[in-house]
């Protein structure tokens, strides 16, 4: 049942040819101010943009770190490039990045955000890993152009996902949930595309949910519908989490009802099915876009719903509860068939839980994630695990830290946003890193190169 009409807006910005030039801060507090007077742009030794390494260090259980029982570790080191993500060149409050990535085109796509508030900006950037180089396709601040004092999204927290159409699209989020209000002039967050072709991005609709922020969100690459759960400005006009479907060639809202989900949807995309576990746990719904209406309840319950991967060519969606609250996570197996859950376990290599991103190889039997999603990867040496859904068993690829807090002096404490190169060959990681002093500072990217010897199929 659509609630209310929505407030479209569309606008334009060139994207091809972006120079990365610095962005003014906006006016801060006295503290902030000495912060960001003191900071430093993101650099590597000797001027270097980016640097390849491979080590034992990477297969080799860091000191203080106590690996589950029955969690191996990769015999044979992978490679691994490193670098910061330009622009960076003033202080974020934080740098971060909170939204999951994609491959696509023999390109990987990935967004960071300055998390500024009231006014804002986040940035799309694509990385050729085969020219090893970034280019910014967004600043989204630059596209929305609002006048001063306006609120502007200072994050992007959906998933950025390609269309067929050939653009990606995401929505955005609140720096702040305080600036959310009238006194900002805020109406609600917007559904944004941006073709990597070129050489335009755009505005798809201003607060498709009136006065709410998008924290969840990714496209149905065939059917162009954009599914997403909200959280409700500061305002609270409605407080509901809200599911909604937006069809993006029509600009039609196909949906929107209370109670949806607050991070995370299961989508098949052999049917278009959407399934989410309601913001007040009362039941597992369903929405068919070939029936549409509202969303259905079905029989059965998850348990939670974290992060989802992709379907499967058998037709299965690997899925990971929260983990939080003294909660262990659990990691399962939802059949887009039959509706069905089953049960894998623990997903943790150590004692470091909470992941947001499960990506699955294009044969369907490896699984990787990365624990430890906001902060404390680290405590577990920043491991990166593979499980091996026929095995049942879980392996760590490679520990991240302390070899890059050692060798370049950062290290990479937590990932929202990593993508599996279409052969399953390479890993991409956004991280939100840290430098000294807080918990992070600045996004980096490490491309995870696999080697063949650890992800056979039998």
């Amino acid at each position: 049942m659509r609630r209310s009409l929505s407030l479209v807006l569309c606008a334009s910005a060139a994207c091809s040819a972006i120079a990365l030039v610095p962005l003014s801060p906006l006016p801060i507090g006295a503290a902030q101010k000495k912060k960001a007077e003191e900071w430093k742009a993101p650099a590597l030794p000797d001027g270097k943009e980016l640097v390849t390494d491979t080590s034992e260090a990477f297969v080799t259980v860091p000191a203080g770190v106590t690996l589950k029982g029955g969690v191996t570790v990769a015999k044979a080191a992978p490679t691994i490039d490193f670098a910061y993500y330009p622009g960076q060149t003033y202080a974020g409050r934080p740098w971060s990045a909170w939204g999951e990535s994609t491959c696509a085109g023999g390109k990987y796509y990935a967004s960071i955000g300055d998390h500024l508030a009231p006014a804002g900006t986040a940035h799309v950037f694509e990385y050729d890993p085969a020219k090893r180089a970034f280019r910014r396709l967004l600043d989204l601040k630059e596209l929305l152009a609002l006048p001063e004092g306006h609120y502007a999204p200072g994050k992007i927290h959906t998933a950025l996902t390609m269309g067929a159409d050939g653009a990606l699209y995401f929505g955005t989020h609140r720096g702040s949930t305080a600036v959310t209000t009238d006194k900002y002039h805020y109406t609600g967050d917007w559904i944004v595309r941006v073709r990597p072709g070129g050489p335009k991005a755009e505005v798809v609709v201003r607060a498709p949910v009136a006065k709410h922020c998008i924290p969840t969100g990714f496209l149905d690459p065939d059917r162009l519908i954009f599914y997403g759960g909200t959280a409700p400005g500061e305002g609270k006009e409605d407080a509901d989490v809200r599911f909604f479907a937006y069809d993006v060639r029509k600009r039609k809202v196909l949906c929107d009802v209370a109670d949806g989900p607050k991070r995370a949807m299961i989508f098949a995309r052999s049917t278009g099915r959407v399934y989410y576990t309601t913001a007040s746990e009362s039941g597992l719904m369903r929405y068919d876009p070939a029936k549409g209406g509202d969303p259905v309840k079905i029989p059965g319950e998850l348990p939670g719903l974290r992060a989802a991967g992709d379907e499967t060519r058998a037709g299965i969606v690997y899925a990971v509860s929260t983990g939080q609250g003294g909660r262990e996570p659990v990691l399962y197996a939802f059949d887009t068939k039959t509706e069905k859950v089953t049960a894998l376990g623990s997903p943790l290599a150590g004692a470091t839980g909470y992941i947001t991103a499960l990506k699955i190889d294009p044969t369907g039997r490896y699984l990787y994630y990365i624990p430890g999603a906001h902060g404390g990867a680290d405590r577990d040496g920043s491991a990166v695990v593979q499980y091996d859904t026929k095995a049942k068993t879980k392996k760590v690829l490679a520990f991240l830290h302390p070899f890059y807090r050692e060798k370049y002096g950062v290290s990479l404490v937590g990932t929202y946003s990593y993508a599996l190169a279409p052969k399953g060959d390479a890993l991409f990681v956004t991280w939100n890193a840290n430098r000294g002093g807080r918990a992070w500072d600045v996004c980096a990217l490490s491309v995870i190169h696999i080697p063949g010897t650890e992800r056979k199929v039998d």
